[in-house]
């Protein structure tokens, strides 16, 4: 039988629930334990599949085609093991499910309510994942915070489910927060014993308590804590302030988060957890060698979460490269023709973010044109590469009007339009070609270089696609399809000849970068910045030596 580790938070949002989550199943799959996470979010959304980024960062997508929470990024970069549709569950898709049995009438006509109708739902779908017999170890991360009133459906299930589970195969891990007044040179406990008395309300007590904290627990804190918030002092676990999320699971091996959870549940320890390889990526990651600037060009570089999965790919591909990727991000609305060369004359390489909608197309068709006359290392991702096609059937194909349906759809010169299957959908959820689809790369092309192969999978989050009507055209004058998807014909990646690096993708390489393999066209791309910005330093040197001369 799987046991059941539930997160949850209190005091404030945005504590780190879901890097808590993952760094105990990172211990305790190091322990050899099989271990994945859930994420309950408890929006009205069915899902984020059309939440704006600003709202929710970004929308993650996994292996299955499921449109998830960004949290789910950070199991899968921790784990190294593909979440999927049952990792990710929302209000809206319980209340979903609910509503429509209702209309069948599979309640029989009697009363529909929270509970038990909501609640049962809720733990039906909490227990799910542990009726596959594949995991010792199902962590449950709920959305929110404890006192949200969204929240409290939540909380019943996991008390009625802890109940009908039984003490041994289930606990409560609360994060929790304990502030720290400068005035007064001290840390603060109440927070958290509200949090907890909140919690005991609800008719949850809190099994271990993990405790951020800008500053070190000490040892009679730490007691206070375990006596008036009820949990042992062993439960009383320290969250510092991390240099990097990365360092986190060390951090909850020191404190052995990881071996509390496993005696309050009576499970054997198991092995000790090594971490080499973690240890090594950490130490590439705290102490490179070089240093490189890359152009994030996008239209919501306001947030950073809505680009999460990007950056984290840049953090794993510079850790590899034994390079700190320093990233300058770059707002495509505000990006022209008169100011292009100022904003990118000084970076090394230049990535084009995904999006969807014309707000700031322009910009980022004036970036791409820069990287490619100016030879700077290019990458551009989904919407990038649809742009990267605009921009090259305009400048050199010379089709002036030449653009994307989704922005113009009365364009003389569609280059990238809607896939015929989508053209009759109405409704924006869940429509879009998602999830892991098979591509086929060209032998000899730079990306199957970086693959180190020629058949890869990857994973979609689109709608519209490239024109094969204007493929010959552009291959002949210098920009090739050289992965396509073997069963469609679609194109899937273009890359431009005489270039030190120039590939763009449809699908969204991002998503499947993990510490442990981190995704090769980023790694790629990262070292072909180092190369051009050693040339250039080369390049400097020889024009101030030929001066002095």
């Amino acid at each position: 039988m799987s046991k059941y580790i539930f997160v949850t938070g209190g005091v404030t949002s945005s504590l780190g629930k879901g890097i808590i989550a993952a760094s105990l199943a990172k211990l305790l799959q190091a322990r050899g334990y099989t271990t994945t996470i859930q994420k309950f979010d408890p929006y009205i959304n069915v899902d984020p599949g059309t939440l704006n980024p600003y709202e929710h960062g970004e929308c993650y997508v996994t292996e299955d085609g499921a449109e998830t929470d960004l949290d789910l990024g950070h199991y899968e970069r921790f784990l190294n093991t593909h979440t999927s549709q049952a990792n990710n569950v929302t209000t809206g898709r319980i209340y979903q499910y609910v509503i429509n049995k209702e209309r069948e009438g599979a309640y029989l006509g009697r009363t529909v309510q929270v509970i038990p109708h909501i609640t049962d739902e809720i733990k039906r779908r909490m227990t799910l994942l542990g009726k596959e017999n594949k995991y010792d170890f199902i962590i449950t991360e709920l959305g929110g915070t404890v006192g949200d009133i969204e929240s409290l459906p939540y909380i019943e299930a996991v008390r009625q489910l802890k109940w009908d589970l039984g003490e041994k195969n289930a606990i409560v891990v609360h994060l929790t927060l304990i502030p720290y007044l400068k005035a007064a040179k001290e840390l603060k406990t109440k927070p958290t014993q509200h949090s907890v008395k909140l919690m005991s309300e609800n008719g949850i007590n809190p099994d271990i308590l993990v405790c951020r904290t800008e500053e070190p627990l000490y040892k009679d804190l730490k007691r206070k804590i375990a006596q008036f918030c009820n949990v042992t002092e062993d439960a009383v676990i320290e969250a510092m302030d991390a240099d990097t999320i990365y360092s986190v699971p060390l951090e909850m091996m020191r404190e052995k988060l990881d071996v509390t959870c496993l005696n309050k549940l009576g499970m054997p320890l198991g092995e000790e957890p090594q971490l080499i390889r973690w240890k090594e990526f950490l130490n590439k990651l705290r102490y490179p060698k070089s240093k490189i600037t890359v152009g994030l060009i996008g239209k919501y570089v306001e947030l950073q979460d809505a680009y999460k999965s990007i950056l984290e790919g840049l953090i794993h591909a510079g850790a590899v490269n034994e390079c700190k990727v320093e990233v300058r991000n770059i707002h495509s609305e505000y990006l022209t023709p008169e100011n292009v060369t100022e904003k990118l004359q000084n970076i090394d390489a230049v990535l084009v973010a995904p999006g969807f909608g014309a707000r700031g197309i322009d910009g980022k068709i004036d970036a791409i044109r820069y990287a490619r006359e100016n030879k700077i290392p290019f990458f551009g991702i989904c919407l990038g590469m649809q742009m990267a096609c605009v921009e090259f059937a305009r400048n050199v194909l010379g089709h002036k009007q030449a653009h994307s349906t989704e922005m113009n759809p009365e364009t003389v010169d569609p280059v990238i339009c809607m896939m015929e299957d989508q053209k009759k959908v109405v409704n924006l959820g869940g429509t879009m070609r998602l999830g892991s689809y098979d591509c086929t790369l060209t032998e000899n092309s730079a990306v199957a270089s970086a693959y180190g192969m020629t058949h890869i999978s990857e994973r979609h989050r689109h709608r519209y696609e490239f024109n094969n009507a204007y493929l010959a055209d552009f291959e002949s004058n210098g920009m090739r399809a050289v992965g396509k998807n073997p069963e469609t014909g679609l194109v899937e990646i273009m890359e431009v000849k005489d270039h030190p690096f120039y590939i763009a993708t449809q699908f969204h390489p991002e998503y499947k970068s993990t510490v442990e393999n981190p995704h090769p066209l980023f790694v790629a791309f990262v070292k072909a910045a180092k190369e051009a910005q050693e040339i250039k330093r080369e390049s400097k040197q020889q024009a101030e030596l030929q001066k002095t001369v």
